[in-house]
């Protein structure tokens, strides 16, 4: 479906630039995005690589394992239903870590790996429990102390302070995991109170 959204982008814009007598202008964008596009990558590999790579310094130091220990109890209130020793909560806990240094692309296998064993916990339905869709909401509206796409795209840029929308960032996002929190339980609730009253 985003393929034909992004066509359907690209052939309109062609065509306006036909009607309009702007096709150099629309040349010109297409090639400079597509240079911005390549320097924007190279940009974040480097970046990525460098926090992929502690990640994986915590990971054998055993830090990794530490900092789940210290948020176990947390992770435990968030989802009671994933007994305190299943490997889910290691792969939540791994997932939202590797977000919270802004890795994204670090943390989706363990997100995946985390949907994977709260589906087993599940009897492998393909309806959502509670805790998938908690999990769900949280990794969505992730908090991340380090928005290193943001960084990078903002050092590409040649921006004279590519750190200053951090505070600003970690305050966004905190809210809208707070909100998303908020409303999970809300949901949560009250179809817990809708199935009582049946």
């Amino acid at each position: 479906m985003v393929n034909y959204i992004w066509v359907g982008m690209i052939v309109v814009g062609v065509f306006f630039g036909m009607m309009n007598g702007t096709m150099e202008e629309v040349n010109k964008a297409i090639f400079e995005g597509g240079k911005n596009a390549v320097t924007i990558c190279i940009g974040l590999i480097s970046i990525l690589v460098f926090w992929i790579g502690l990640m994986k310094i915590a990971e054998k130091s055993g830090l990794l394992q530490k900092l789940v220990n210290i948020f176990l109890p947390i992770t435990s209130k968030l989802f009671p239903e994933v007994p305190k020793n299943h490997p889910a909560l290691g792969f939540i806990l791994s997932n939202m870590i590797a977000n919270a240094f802004g890795l994204g692309n670090a943390a989706t296998p363990m997100g995946i790996k985390a949907m994977e064993e709260l589906r087993k916990l599940n009897g492998g339905k393909s309806e959502a429990t509670r805790s998938m869709i908690t999990f769900l909401a949280l990794n969505t509206s992730a908090v991340t102390l380090i928005p290193t796409t943001v960084l990078s795209i903002r050092i590409g840029n040649h921006s004279a302070n590519p750190t200053e929308i951090v505070g600003v960032t970690i305050l966004a996002q905190v809210v809208s995991a707070v909100g998303a929190l908020l409303i999970d339980r809300y949901y949560y609730y009250k179809s817990m109170r809708k199935g009582r009253e049946k």
